[in-house]
């Protein structure tokens, strides 16, 4: 019978565990438009970019994303630099980064975006197996009574809860 070092079933548990793997998430585009398909996407980054996004430097808020010559291009999402990482490197932290899909899914979001008019909006970014994706989606803007409408479906169903809770606490 041989027993596991300490260190071996650390990483056992490290390993059974998914930790939080979401690095950013933009809210504000599920208020400001209504959300249609979603697809994954890599990123070509730099290396300065990879260091800053460990360190939770990312946001996705002003991001869109745009087709130019048959690729998808992502404009507008933050990733600020490290100091001490980006010493040799003129860093710029809303540049232009290429968006990595498969040709099928880009003739699918060109198509979908330029016949339907629908918008290409980032709305998450996190670690899937090592490796740094995006996660767009086809959206439609919202007219500002379809916010207002979401704001008291949300509070309605807030209210709600709170009721259930205190039904329940009382019984």
């Amino acid at each position: 019978m041989s027993k596991q070092p300490a260190h071996d079933k650390a990483k056992a548990k490290a390993k059974a565990e998914p930790a939080n793997r979401t690095i950013a998430l933009n809210k504000r585009a599920r208020h400001e438009y209504h959300l249609i398909d979603r697809v994954e996407a890599g990123l070509a980054l730099q290396g300065w970019e990879v260091k800053a996004i460990r360190a939770g430097r990312a946001n996705l808020t002003d991001g869109y994303a745009y087709v130019e010559d048959g690729e998808i291009y992502l404009v507008g999402a933050q990733i600020t630099p490290l100091i001490q990482a980006s010493t040799h490197v003129i860093a710029n932290d809303r540049r232009t980064r290429k968006l990595l899909l498969h040709r099928h899914e880009i003739d699918k979001l060109i198509g979908r975006v330029q016949r339907d008019g629908y918008t290409l909006v980032p709305t998450a970014l996190y670690w899937s197996r090592n490796k740094i994706k995006l996660e767009i989606a086809l959206a439609k803007g919202k007219k500002e009574h379809d916010k207002r409408d979401t704001a008291k479906e949300r509070d309605w169903q807030r209210e709600k809860q709170r009721a259930m809770r205190r039904h329940n606490k009382d019984a």
